[in-house]
């Protein structure tokens, strides 16, 4: 299909070449704005955590224009299951979605609309698709965590190479989930740091290290970080990190370079049943004043003129290199990775 063709034609370069790409979204028009509240509602599909970021974006959207927003949470996989059950059944539900995974197989099942925001003139061109099927609403940089209780700072594994010492044999944890946002992300990042002979013995060696697998997510494994049952996670997200210790957690992120870069994206369903406030929440998660909720609740916002609430959580400052997981190299090498997974983890 021609949008997925151009979508893996994108190449993101996370952390560069976003400062001076900020530009004045132009005004929503009016009679978008009066077609939405005509509509009254809408339904958002969400990855996110709902106390953290949900809520308070769709309070937020509430607030500013009196429009209802109904929403529901599931990991990416289960929103594009339940988006293409709903297209099947000739039943559309869902307005709005975000996901780092469910993006690939919506466009490829025709099920994502195509509207370009004028929110998204502000974002460089690296982080939206031109056809306007998906525009970036966040970032995400995923690397080792440890319990600060448990590992002294003189002894905090600093490299990937670290974490094949012996003493850190059955004390590692990561998710199940096989996206680059888990094992298959870090796969990812071995083989191209390292190149594929190189990457695949370290694989190897790592494996004899026998990380635990969580049925979980990576917030989950970070808890178990936390609760000291592992004194190291990987693959976990430095945000929450940041979340966790600023609850008095005894936990901190690793500057591991190069760290794993992978986004979050805002698309619009197919025949959603209300696609002017469909459209105006898009609207308005990628506006600076929606992409502030974002960061108040410590996600680190694509808008350019929009800070991370910890700015050393991003590249340019937190001065760290990353390897970035595009929506192409997701598409092309996902299953590749998964079957290392497979043969040297299971």
């Amino acid at each position: 299909m021609v949008r997925l063709r151009r979508l893996r034609c994108v190449l993101f370069s996370l952390g560069l070449g976003v400062a001076g790409m900020a530009s004045q979204a132009l005004a929503v028009d009016q009679a978008m704005i009066d077609a939405a509240k005509q509509e009254g509602r809408l339904v958002w599909y969400s990855t996110l955590i709902i106390d953290q970021a949900v809520r308070p974006m769709a309070t937020a959207f509430q607030e500013k224009y009196g429009i209802e927003v109904a929403y529901s949470r599931a990991p990416g996989s289960d929103v594009a299951l339940k988006a293409i059950n709903e297209a099947r059944a000739g039943r559309v539900d869902g307005d709005v979605f975000d996901s780092t995974t469910a993006m690939i197989p919506l466009l490829e099942a025709g099920l994502v609309e195509s509207y370009v925001p004028e929110a998204a003139a502000a974002y460089p061109d690296d982080l939206k698709d031109p056809e306007g099927h998906w525009a970036t609403t966040h970032l995400y940089f995923l690397t080792t965590s440890y319990n600060t209780e448990m590992i002294p700072p003189d002894e905090v594994p600093k490299t990937y190479d670290d974490l094949l010492d012996p003493k850190w044999r059955g004390a590692m944890a990561w998710t199940n989930d096989l996206t680059p946002s888990g094992p298959p992300g870090f796969i990812y990042n071995m083989l191209t740091v390292k190149g594929e002979e190189k990457g695949m013995e370290y694989l190897r060696q790592l494996a004899e290290q026998r990380p635990a697998t969580i049925a979980a997510s990576q917030r989950v494994v970070l808890d178990r970080v936390i609760s000291g049952e592992y004194p190291l996670g990987l693959m976990t997200f430095n945000h929450h990190d940041e979340i966790s210790k600023a609850k008095g957690a005894p936990v901190d992120w690793i500057k591991m370079e190069p760290l794993v870069a992978t986004t979050s994206a805002i698309g619009i369903l197919k025949n959603a049943p209300h696609p002017n406030a469909a459209k105006l929440f898009v609207e308005f998660v990628l506006s600076e004043e929606g992409q502030k909720v974002l960061a108040e609740a410590f996600y680190l916002p694509a808008h350019p003129n929009v800070p991370a609430k910890v700015p050393e959580l991003k590249p340019e400052g937190g001065d760290f290199t990353v390897t970035s997981v595009s929506p192409a190299t997701h598409a092309e090498g996902l299953n590749k990775w998964i079957s290392i997974y497979n043969d040297l983890f299971r």
